[in-house]
């Protein structure tokens, strides 16, 4: 009977002493992202101190241990010694065994009291366990400063892992708006902290080359460059010097480099430079709006390839990868329909269209590039007239392109815009600042499976992988970027490294939760889950109203009423707050290490419905006065001279979306004040909705829209008596960071009391 007390309580010790990862409940923090695939947890833990020394066995490792060491000494003040015998105890040991059952990524990290060994087949694999490693102690080990006061105990572990995907990736637009080389080394720093593996450095686009040809001088003095709206000159780019530099410190890192050289379209930048690479000829400037633009490189031409050949003549060394992108994506093909030398082409070529001369002009640049033994991506329009055997898809319009080339034997990487575009929102748009149009979560990204069911079992092999996109267009700063990539890379990072079955996305909030001190460490300017409930800042009611707060993954909010900001102290906001009287709301996120979010600041007011006019007289319709000019802001604007006055009979008649091409005609730029009734059918709240400049209702100013781009609907209320109010609207049509306000149309919309869906203001409705 004692024995099998002792037994029991052997067995007791054993569960308790080897705690299984796979388990929904983390021990001492441990919060490696991405999850390994296997992990148990030991008692004890191993002391790194000055002591501590690393056992590798040729130069190549010691690059590696070099690297962590110097990662080590900045926040421990230790300079960890380099054997190539073990001595004693408190090693860090490398050992390459060909024989392991992992892929070339894979490893096999021990951590005892003692010891810590490292197991791989290859020195990759060799570089990610020792980033599981640094992730297993305390976040402070990431300060570039020595951090007093830490005990670096990594608790004991055993873990093997191995990535489910070989490209784990991230793709980042430097044309629309540049990033240092010195951002990009802080980036790649934190990728491979994660185990991101590539690198799609998109270097060209119609809003500027970013890479040094010296042959073609006037790629950097004139198609780097671009005349903002308000007359500066914007452009940078990389000298050849440059590149080699990032790509040499990936290279570090095992992150390999791609770069994107985007053709035939999205090329204005290269015809501002050498227009007669065009089909017609005429001169260009780097573009400054957003969007698609029809001026792309002349299919009929022979100089154009020539310019390719040698444009990758000279880019091609400088990146050691194995594949080149070469876009394919958003090709207008008018101006092949009208140029006679791309219609002798197609009819010399005994081609069928359009779409088949795309597909002749990319197979001749995967010529150029296969003398260079490189292989190509395309994004998935280059589908559209037929692709060569060996060109591979880079699927980013949907999942289709990507499931139809898998299955006919293409290499894929899945980068769908509705999954992987994180440049687009993280949260509600009310609250967060611009960002591109559509929505991705957190969640969303992390729950994607880059493997479609409709792809054949034994094509699955074809699936690459998938990465992130960041499209610069929102993001003109450092600052913005890292604001879109962060925390979202890290679920790319997850969702391509760890088995689907092994995913779980509230663990992962969970570990992300204890990573936000890590974050904090490496200076990243990440996002934090916003407040969101009220569609405006400015609520009003007119007996009493309850608002409600709710956050994109669960995190503590909270809040003041008397006018002070919120702290981590102040009352946690648990359940929607009723107000009776004008109160000031201010309300904020909380992170677990108590990093606040931004303050929400929202104006509760009392009010009386404005009673509406019984004036009969109007007229259906409203009234339009129009001043020519390109107006930046309200205050440029005289309405009172040199307008004239028309009619329209909805809201939406007052603009025109011009399609800009590439030429902004000036005669479109204009200010407008429409004027007139709307006629409210029953007394009441009411939220309206806009995106342009301003909104008046009754003399009172509804929306105010100061942001320069006015891209997406603002909305307020105001309490309205039935009757008729006057309406005013002021638009002004102009050309703001690379947006033209007409693409917006001129609408106003609104939610009635105790409605539920926004509807537009009926022509009906209005009068003058």
């Amino acid at each position: 009977m004692k024995k099998r007390h002792c037994f029991i309580l052997l067995m007791i010790l054993i569960i308790t002493s080897c705690k299984d990862y796979k388990s929904e409940h983390l021990a001492n923090n441990i919060s490696i992202i991405p999850k390994p695939v296997y992990l148990k947890q030991l008692e004890g833990g191993f002391l790194l101190n000055d002591k501590t020394f690393f056992v590798s066995s040729n130069e190549e490792e010691d690059k590696i241990a070099s690297y962590f060491n110097e990662k080590i000494k900045k926040s421990t003040g230790f300079k960890l010694n380099i054997n190539r015998k073990k001595s004693g105890t408190n090693n860090i040991i490398f050992k390459i065994d060909k024989d392991l059952e992992l892929n070339k990524e894979g490893y096999i990290l021990n951590v005892s009291s003692d010891e810590i060994v490292v197991k791989s087949k290859h020195y990759q694999g060799l570089f990610y366990g020792m980033q599981t490693m640094m992730q297993l102690l305390p976040p402070e080990i990431e300060s570039d400063v020595i951090a007093p006061n830490v005990e670096w105990v990594i608790p004991n572990v055993e873990i093997k892992d191995q990535p489910e995907f070989g490209w784990r990736g991230l793709n980042l637009d430097v044309s629309r708006y540049f990033s240092s080389v010195d951002f990009i080394k802080k980036q790649l720093d934190i990728l491979s902290l994660f185990k991101i593996n590539k690198f799609h450095w998109h270097l060209t686009d119609d809003q500027g080359w970013r890479v040094e040809v010296k042959k073609y001088p006037k790629l950097t003095t004139i198609s780097s460059k671009r005349k903002n709206d308000d007359g500066s000159i914007y452009g940078e780019y990389y000298t050849q010097e440059d590149i080699k530099e990032v790509v040499a410190y990936a290279k570090e890192r095992f992150i390999d480099v791609m770069p994107e050289i985007d053709v035939p379209g999205h090329v204005v930048a290269v015809l501002a430079a050498y227009p007669e690479l065009s089909c017609a000829e005429k001169h260009l400037e780097t573009r400054v709006l957003w969007g698609i633009d029809s001026n792309i490189l002349c299919a009929g031409k022979e100089n154009t390839f020539k310019f390719l050949e040698d444009v990758f003549e000279e880019i091609v060394p400088l990146f050691p990868f194995d594949y080149v992108h070469i876009g394919g994506d958003e090709v207008p093909k008018n101006e092949w329909e009208s140029c006679q030398r791309c219609q002798k082409r197609i009819q010399d070529e005994d081609l069928k269209d359009e779409s088949q001369l795309q597909s002749y002009f990319m197979t001749r640049v995967e010529n150029m590039l296969k003398k260079h033994n490189k292989k190509i991506f395309g994004w998935d329009e280059i589908l559209e007239g037929g692709i060569s055997e060996t060109a591979n898809i880079m699927s980013w319009t949907g999942e289709e392109g990507g499931i139809t080339s898998a299955n006919a034997g293409h290499d894929v990487v899945m980068n769908p815009s509705k999954y992987t575009y994180i440049n687009f929102y993280q949260g509600d748009h009310h609250v967060e600042p611009m960002a591109f149009g559509a929505y991705i979560s957190l969640k969303d990204i992390y729950n994607y499976n880059p493997i479609p069911s409709k792809i054949a079992e034994d094509k699955r092999k074809h699936i690459l992988g998938s990465q992130a996109s960041v499209w610069t267009e929102y993001a003109a700063t450092d600052s913005i970027v890292e604001y879109q990539l962060y925390p979202r890379i890290l679920a790319m990072a997850e969702l391509t490294w760890t088995p689907t079955k092994d995913k779980n996305y509230e663990n992962f909030l969970e570990r992300l939760n204890n990573q936000y001190k890590r974050l904090d460490e490496l200076d990243l300017n990440y996002h934090i889950p916003l407040p969101e409930g009220p569609l405006s800042n400015q609520v009003v009611f007119i007996d009493s109203v309850s608002l409600s707060f709710k956050t994109t993954h669960p995190v503590k909010m909270v809040y003041t009423l008397d006018g002070s900001n919120p702290t981590n102290s102040s009352k946690e906001y648990q359940e929607p707050i009723n107000f009776t009287e004008s109160k000031v709301l201010k309300i904020a996120s909380v992170l677990p290490q108590g990093k606040m979010s931004s303050i929400r600041k929202v104006n509760i007011e009392k009010k009386k419905s404005i009673e509406g006019t019984t004036i009969n007289d109007t007229k259906p319709g409203l009234l339009v006065k129009t001043v020519k000019g390109h107006f930046k802001n309200l205050n440029d604007v005289d309405f009172t001279t040199n307008y004239t006055v028309s009619k329209i009979d909805s809201i939406q008649q007052a603009n025109k979306a011009y399609d800009w091409g590439h030429f902004i005609k000036e005669d479109n730029l204009r200010a407008l004040s429409i004027e007139g009734y709307i006629d409210i059918k029953e007394s009441g709240v009411y939220y309206f909705s806009s995106n342009q400049d301003q909104v008046w209702i009754a003399g009172q100013k509804v929306i105010d829209y100061k942001a320069p781009i006015k891209k997406h609907p603002k909305k307020s209320s105001i309490a309205l008596g039935k009757g008729k109010h006057k309406l005013k609207i002021i638009y002004l049509n102009n050309i703001v960071k690379g947006w033209a306000s007409d693409w917006n149309t001129v609408e106003l919309r609104y939610k009635k009391p105790n409605g539920t869906e926004f509807l537009s203001v009926e022509s009906k409705n209005l009068s003058h």
